[in-house]
């Protein structure tokens, strides 16, 4: 499975979007993750876990308390997804600017 697979695969599931998307918003502690997903702990538990396998968020340990632990947002294969995504919205705005060339063609044609 390719890199992009495995990022594809891990959004996928609507709960791990939920976590991407309170992550947006700054690093947060499981319970809070869990609380924001209406989640138990060992099932969301389950959700980080291939969140970090796939390398989309890092976890932390808080130094004053090691059971508590903090997820971010990991930049790298987000930026990944997005070069592949900007690569699909180039061919589809070329596709776009051909379709209106030829639309403006035919239109200039039918009027002579």
């Amino acid at each position: 499975m390719s890199e992009l697979d495995a990022t594809l695969f891990a959004l996928a599931d609507p709960t791990r979007r939920r976590v991407v998307e309170a992550l947006r918003r700054g690093p947060r502690r499981a319970g809070e993750l869990a609380q924001t997903t209406q989640m138990t702990p060992p099932a969301l538990s389950r959700h980080l876990r291939v969140l970090r396998t796939q390398g989309l968020v890092s976890e932390e340990l808080v130094e004053h308390d090691a059971r508590v632990r903090v997820y971010r947002l990991r930049r790298e294969r987000f930026e990944e997804l997005q070069a592949w995504l900007s690569e699909i919205e180039v061919f589809w705005t070329l596709q776009l600017g051909s379709f209106k060339a030829h639309a403006e063609r035919r239109g200039r044609a039918k009027r002579t």
